[in-house]
């Protein structure tokens, strides 16, 4: 049996990260995704943040994750150590920190990001200039310092007067239960800095977005110039899937995870609007971190089959208009198990150049496969699994065959489409025949005198 190269990687898109995947050279490469309850390093203004923020870094200890926690300002801080990575996730819980300590600086994260790690950030309107050059190196845009997003419509009957204790509704999040969680009537409390998301790249996830009334600006100032933010524009919590599939989040609003928001009862400070015992920040801080640190939504390829029908085994080459079955197993992490993905929509491609064949793939158990017929086209042909879906990482897998024409031996003998030429050569012998017998025993009349 030939040696049929297999490659299977897992690939995304990004501008403004490093490039990260080179050509695969691997004739079998099982996809590796990075698995949560790894090392956490959590990066915080002061230590008093790991008593307010208790809620939530307990969510996370209870699921297994390892935090370390040092002010951002540590001088003994390193994310790298003889050219590997210290840890698997990066909290910033330091909004208002203008040098990292130690070994980090916003180059560092970038390369943390590169290297397959997931990041978590959270801002406030007291944000320094690293949070805001790591947010644009990631395609995310903080506006300017002691700014805040303001909604005169949308605000919590807590709030002080300047209306900057905003009450965001579940139908401005991203609909995505994946990264979002479970679709929920709770609003959400938000008080921080407003974020725009950079329009070249793709990848920015407009998670919670402003309602059309809110905007961006210094809450204390009369606006004499346009907005940084406006409208749905205004970015509250934004995502990104790197082309590594490395996960970054970032929050305007570091009370968001708070304690106090966590427990904090909310209504509209409109008249007639109802009032929630709780706000949904608790659910949703949890499917965010479920989502960034690779809890949810990671897939990954197994074992990839392909053979022609009624056989087991692929041949060295396939021949044009083989019927063939192809099946690919594919999984997804779920509570720390790789369990059977349940998808509908994933497609398979048979590819030379473009594709000659696309087709849906069915599932069969634990895993998808389809018969069909190969075109009636030689060369070399992939057969392509691309599946990108938002909230899931990027699965790509290809596996390279060939495909030869009939061998001599294997050509119809009398082909259908031929018959008419056929008749009528038979027919114009016959006739030929016919006309031989006629002029050979035709005779002629004498003529008489």
């Amino acid at each position: 049996m030939i040696n049929i190269p297999v490659i299977i990687t897992v690939l995304g898109y990004n501008k403004a990260l490093i490039p990260l995947v080179g050509p695969p050279s691997w004739r079998l490469c099982v996809l590796h995704c990075a698995v949560a309850d790894g090392k956490t390093l959590v990066l915080l203004d002061n230590l008093n943040i790991r008593d307010t923020h208790s809620m939530f870094f307990r969510s996370l200890t209870d699921r297994g994750f390892d935090l370390t926690f040092k002010t951002a300002d540590d001088p003994s801080l390193s994310l790298i150590k003889y050219g590997q990575f210290l840890y698997d996730h990066l909290i910033i819980f330091s909004p208002s920190v203008e040098d990292f300590g130690g070994n980090i600086n916003v180059e560092t994260i970038t390369s943390f990001i590169d290297g397959g790690g997931n990041v978590l950030v959270a801002a406030s309107s007291d944000i320094g200039d690293p949070l805001r050059e790591l947010g644009s190196e990631c395609g995310v845009e903080f506006d300017e310092e002691k700014t805040a997003v303001i909604d005169h419509h949308n605000y919590d009957v807590s709030d002080p007067g300047e209306h900057t204790l905003i009450v965001a509704d579940p139908e401005n999040m991203l609909k995505a239960p994946t990264i979002v969680g479970k679709p929920s009537n709770k609003p959400v409390l938000f008080k921080g800095v407003g974020m725009v998301a950079d329009p070249e790249n793709p990848l920015v996830l407009d998670i919670l977005t402003g309602s059309s009334t809110s905007y961006s600006f210094f809450p204390d100032r009369p606006i004499s110039q346009y907005p940084h933010a406006v409208g749905k524009n205004t970015l509250l919590i934004a995502g990104l899937q790197a082309r590594n599939n490395a996960r970054v989040v970032f929050s305007g609003s570091l009370d968001f995870f708070s304690d106090a928001f966590f427990n904090s009862a909310v209504q509209k400070a409109t008249p007639g609007s109802q009032r929630h015992e709780l706000t949904g920040n608790l659910e949703l801080a949890e499917a965010l971190s479920r989502w960034v640190f690779k809890e949810a939504g990671v897939l990954r390829v197994g074992a990839v089959t392909h053979h022609p029908v009624g056989e087991s085994t692929p041949p060295a080459a396939y021949t044009i208009t083989d019927l063939v079955e192809y099946s690919v197993v594919i999984e997804m992490l779920s509570e720390g198990r790789w369990v059977p993905f349940d998808g509908d929509d994933i497609q398979l491609e048979f590819v030379r150049i473009d594709p000659f064949v696309r087709t849906y793939l069915k599932k069969n158990g634990g895993k998808y496969s389809i018969q069909f017929k190969l075109p009636d086209v030689y060369g070399v042909f992939q057969f392509k699994v691309d599946y990108n879906r938002l909230g899931y990482t990027h699965l790509y897998s290809s596996t390279q065959v060939s495909v030869r024409p009939l061998q001599h031996t294997q050509y119809e003998r009398f082909i259908p489409s031929a018959f008419p030429y056929y008749a009528s050569v038979f027919s114009m012998m016959a006739g030929l025949f016919v006309f031989s017998i006629v002029f050979l025993h035709m005779k002629e009349k004498e003529k008489s005198e």
